[in-house]
């Protein structure tokens, strides 16, 4: 490189930030890549040590060494090894290793095949049920490395550049900086260009900056204090890797590559922020260490009442203890919570939610605040026509409708009439709406015919080279999207678009320019449209910004209506008074005018200049004002007032300006009294983590945000305890989805980035599905309370069932390993199955968010599982005595014990269904037919397992019972399920009077109150 690349310093940045092309056109600092914007044209390419002639080739290939290839880095991946590893490098699978080994050596030292064979079946077991959870691990595993995937996947295959002063393509990855790069419409931006040359180029960015509309391109430097303080979508002299070139053409500068890029930049934030790990598995986790420790204590008193006080050899004592430390691991816990995740997901696919990793499913539940991106989630991503404003008349559009009719508009002359609440303080300058008296056209509330629109809208219909999609749709549409708006509203008016396109094509034209700021197409008159009287002259049809097309015109249309008779002289300040009122709604607004020349002052096809509009003095007739927006989606409105009643708040982050912001916020009910203000990305920079920290609990519109100010706001929100869900579609938002603790991304429009980075995709891009699936998040987590108010008194129940029999002088165990592991696996999961797919209790949307820190575990979950362990365990010790008493051997005892504890855990689970009201209804036998599904096939099992010879005997210790065991299983049973309705009844009484049965207030007893 030339050393005057390392000598020139930008005279426009700020003292601390500095180039480093050496090192990939811009040091690491994040500073350094944010200043090209400032610099003009020549001091640009002088930086770069380049030329309009772009590199030769031989430059070309020294910076490629130089830099490395324009792609981006990759994260280093987990192995399947390090996977497994993550799976069973924990206590429980420790000790049930310990189990599988003493299991193994007990089975070489047996001394019948019998005894072999059961010890081998036990080690197969425990295999079976170690490789099954860590599959399942596995399989929940998300796949957010294949974010960065998706992101490559969006960069531009070629590019075309200027090698040796030659226009030629080449692979995007061999770009380096200072390349000369030309684009054109259709193209995909290749890597961080400074534009050095324009031609009516727009490029859309909405999914790295969220700004709705495309954002046209200039040259010129752009003057600012702080260059970095400059939003993205501001940068209007960049183009931006990854996005697409909308209209018109241009050349620029390659100024940053790869990891440098400003998507390269979105590909470090996504590899880098590490996945939240959600509060169930914690709590799990923790759970699973108490159980660890209590397992231990058990089984090493266990040993000492077998050794000590029963007085069996240390083998035997050591074998006993672990059919105690298996009876309490729960194997069957991890299959549980995944089988109530997996049923949460297939109910919320029905519902259009696709969660991609399924302990997401319970962080939705626990949502404080909903952060959400506005451009296609919020609203349609789809510029619509909303209200077309004549000089007495405003008409609103149905922008929801399908069908194609005129009635699609409506009189309605208050619509849009003030300032919009949301607009600072000018709105307290609210205007009046015009008088409603004018029944010209048609009287307020009224639908004109399609014939007026025809002629009204023919100047946005005519002036135009916007292609439709098809049947109005956005498929295959072509061209600018405000074009594209009116014509599509004019074709939902009913007027045949492309027909009249064909009937009166446009002789000559002036093409638009952001310079002017306008288009004129010139057209031989119509008597269907224009009307009669324009012998020896064309229409000119003219659109443009509202404050350059009042100044052309002289004359107004009344009511929109064409014609010399309806000319009347322009009422200018009533205008531009209509066109503040609808931009105070953060509205797009376009005029449409229309005048007459002589045939004699234009030629067919002749290439016109912007002074055949602007040169003549006001000359035009004003028809009427387009007013334009991405409109909210209608269902977000009742979703967002539906989420504020579940205590859930909802924030807008866009890309988009302050005012059109807080505008669509005040739309959606996202502003009030309390959330009054917007604040911009800029101004969170300047803030210190307190004051943001601050912001985020006090705004609930974020204005002009960078992917930076997105992360920003979740990691204040989560400081100020906030779980946060982060909603999104663009490549801008995925950094943010993979930093909230639930990250949902849009199915339809949204990138395959942002879902890669994603916890959950809505497949109908629709944000009403959020809120069900926020219900359907606190389902399963009142869910998993009750699946460990079944699973874990059965756990605890067969190993202290086990130790509390030879406490009471049984010499040997009441349940051998085989059927505590069939009671685990079989038993525990299929009862807990129940309770898993159980629908959501009346009410549940009307609690509060669940608070930060709180457990699964609460001291009234905690007392129900104690006494639902001691009823089991006093049953089925109870029923083996009896058992005894009526001279029952040992096989017989362990099936007396077997069937006990399963048919009293049945009675546990159905009681536990509700968690608080009786289960002595109806409603037993109704609302969860699985519940029966499940029952049956498990009592259908107890009986085979019992009575089927061989099966009982030798492989499960069992035998079979008479009718007065099952009379004592009967009496157990119903002891069981009494007890749990007492235990409820009495919970409901406390909670009358103001206890927290609920386990809802946090208790530092249970909970991590600083979290």
């Amino acid at each position: 490189m030339s050393s005057k690349i390392d000598n020139k310093q930008a005279t426009a940045t700020s003292d601390d930030t500095f180039f480093d092309v050496e090192k990939g056109g811009a040091s690491s600092d994040a500073k350094s890549t944010d200043v090209w914007h400032v610099l003009d044209t020549q001091a640009t390419m002088e930086r770069l040590d380049t030329t309009r002639n772009g590199l030769s080739s031989a430059e070309a290939e020294k910076r490629l060494e130089e830099y490395g290839p324009n792609k981006m880095s990759e994260k280093e991946r987990k192995s399947l090894i390090r996977r497994i590893w993550e799976q069973v490098n924990n206590v429980l699978v420790g000790i049930l290793v310990v189990v599988a080994i003493v299991s193994a050596a007990k089975a070489f030292t047996a001394k019948t095949t019998e005894d072999a064979i059961t010890n081998w079946l036990e080690v197969a077991l425990i295999i079976f049920v170690i490789t099954l959870n860590a599959w399942i691990g596995i399989m929940q595993e998300g796949s957010a490395e294949k974010a960065a995937d998706a992101l490559k996947a969006m960069l531009s295959s070629e590019a075309e550049v200027l090698r040796d002063g030659k226009a030629t393509k080449v692979p995007a990855e061999n770009i380096v900086p200072g390349d000369i790069v030309v684009v054109k419409l259709g193209d995909r931006i290749p890597a961080d260009i400074r534009m050095i040359d324009v031609s009516n180029l727009a490029c859309t960015e909405a999914s790295l900056t969220g700004e709705s509309l495309p954002i046209d391109k200039i040259t010129d430097a752009i003057d600012a204090q702080n260059p970095a303080d400059v939003p993205l979508g501001d940068r209007k002299n960049m183009a931006f890797s990854a996005t697409l070139v909308s209209q018109g053409r241009g050349v620029g500068v390659v100024v940053e590559t790869g990891d440098h890029t400003q998507i390269g930049t979105i590909n470090a934030l996504v590899n880098n922020v590490e996945t939240q790990k959600t509060a169930v598995l914690e709590q799990i986790d923790r759970v699973s260490m108490v159980i660890a420790i209590f397992v231990i204590i058990v089984a090493i008193i266990t040993f000492c009442v077998a050794f000590f006080q029963t007085g069996l050899g240390p083998l035997d004592a050591v074998g006993i203890a672990l059919v105690c430390a298996v009876a309490m691991i729960p194997e069957g816990l991890a299959s549980i919570v995944s089988l109530t995740y997996a049923w949460a997901v297939s109910n919320m696919a029905k519902k259009n939610a696709i969660v991609r990793v399924l302990p997401a499913v319970e962080t939705l539940g626990s949502v404080t605040v909903i952060c959400s991106d506005k451009t296609g989630t919020l609203t349609k991503n789809e510029m619509t026509l909303t209200a077309f404003v004549t000089s007495s008349a405003r008409f609103q559009f149905n922008t929801d409708s399908t069908d194609r009719t005129s009635t699609n508009f409506t009189r309605n002359d208050s619509y849009l009439g003030t300032r919009s609440k949301g607009a600072g303080a000018a709105g307290d300058a609210a205007l009046a709406p015009m008088s409603e008296g004018d029944s010209v056209p048609v009287k307020n509330g009224e639908s004109p015919s399609m014939e007026y629109f025809q002629k009204a809208m023919a100047g946005g219909v005519l002036c135009s080279n916007s292609v439709l999609g098809k049947n109005g749709g956005r498929e295959g549409e072509i061209g600018n999207p405000t074009e594209i708006a009116i014509t599509r509203a004019a074709y939902f008016s009913g007027v045949e678009v492309e027909q009249m396109r064909s009937n009166i094509p446009a002789i000559a034209e002036v093409p638009f320019s952001s310079e002017y700021k306008f288009m004129a197409t010139i057209h031989e008159p119509s008597a269907e449209v224009d009307g009669a009287g324009y012998d020896g002259q064309y229409i000119v049809h003219a659109k443009g910004a509202p404050d350059r097309m009042v100044a052309l015109c002289s004359h107004q249309a009344k009511a929109g209506l064409l014609g010399e008779e309806n000319k009347e002289p322009i009422d200018a300040d009533y205008w531009m008074e209509q066109v503040s009122i609808l931009s105070s709604y953060g509205l797009r607004v376009l005029a449409l005018t229309r005048g007459e020349v002589d045939k004699s002052e234009v030629s067919a096809g002749e290439n016109l200049k912007a002074d055949f509009v602007n040169g003549q003095g006001p000359w035009l007739t004003m028809v009427g004002l387009c007013a334009i927006m991405d409109p909210p989606r209608p269902e977000c409105v009742d979703a967002i007032a539906e989420a504020h009643t579940a205590g859930v708040r909802v924030v807008m982050i866009t890309g988009d300006h302050k005012d059109t912001a807080l505008a669509i916020g005040d739309m959606l009910g996202l502003v009030d009294e309390t959330y009054s203000k917007a604040v911009t990305g800029p101004e969170l920079d300047a803030m210190s983590d307190e004051e943001r920290r601050h912001a985020v609990m006090t705004t609930n519109i974020f204005a002009r945000a960078s992917p930076q100010n997105k992360i920003e706001i979740v990691e204040a929100l989560q400081a100020e305890k906030q779980i946060c869900s982060m909603t999104g579609d663009g490549v801008n938002d995925a950094p943010a989805l993979k930093k909230a603790n639930m990250g949902v991304a849009m199915g339809k429009e949204g990138t395959d980035v942002a879902r890669e980075a994603s916890e959950m995709i809505l497949a109908d891009d629709n944000f009403a599905t959020i809120v069900t699936a926020v219900k359907e998040g606190r389902v399963v987590w009142d869910n998993l309370r009750k699946v460990l108010m079944v699973n874990t008194p059965i756990n605890n129940a067969q190993g202290l069932s086990v130790l509390f029999g030879m406490i009471f002088g049984l010499k040997a165990p009441i349940l051998t390993p085989i059927q505590v592991l069939y009671c685990n696996l079989i038993c525990a999961v299929t009862l807990g199955f129940v309770t898993a797919v159980e629908p959501a209790e009346e009410g549940i949307m009307l609690n509060p968010p669940r608070k930060t820190g709180k457990r699964l575990i609460g001291r009234f979950l905690l007392l129900r599982i104690i006494i639902g362990s001691i009823v089991l365990v006093a049953c089925t010790v109870w029923s083996v005595f009896w058992a005894i008493d009526l001279g029952k051997n040992l096989d017989e005892q362990r099936s007396q014990a077997s069937n006990t504890l399963t048919f009293s855990a049945i009675s546990i689970c159905l009681s536990a269904r509700f968690a608080y009201n009786s289960a002595f209804s109806m409603n037993l036998f109704r609302g969860n037919p699985f519940c029966w599904y499940a029952i049956a096939p498990l009592v259908v099992i107890q009986l085979l397992i019992t009575y089927v010879p061989g099966l009982n005997s030798v492989l499960f210790g069992m035998a079979a019972m008479d009718g007065i065991q099952w009379g004592i299983v009967a009496l157990m049973m119903t002891i069981t399920f009494v007890v749990m309705e007492i235990e409820k009844m009495i919970r409901k009484r406390l909670k009358a009077i103001g206890y927290d049965v609920s386990d809802r207030q946090l208790d530092p007893r249970f909970d991590d109150v600083n979290q």
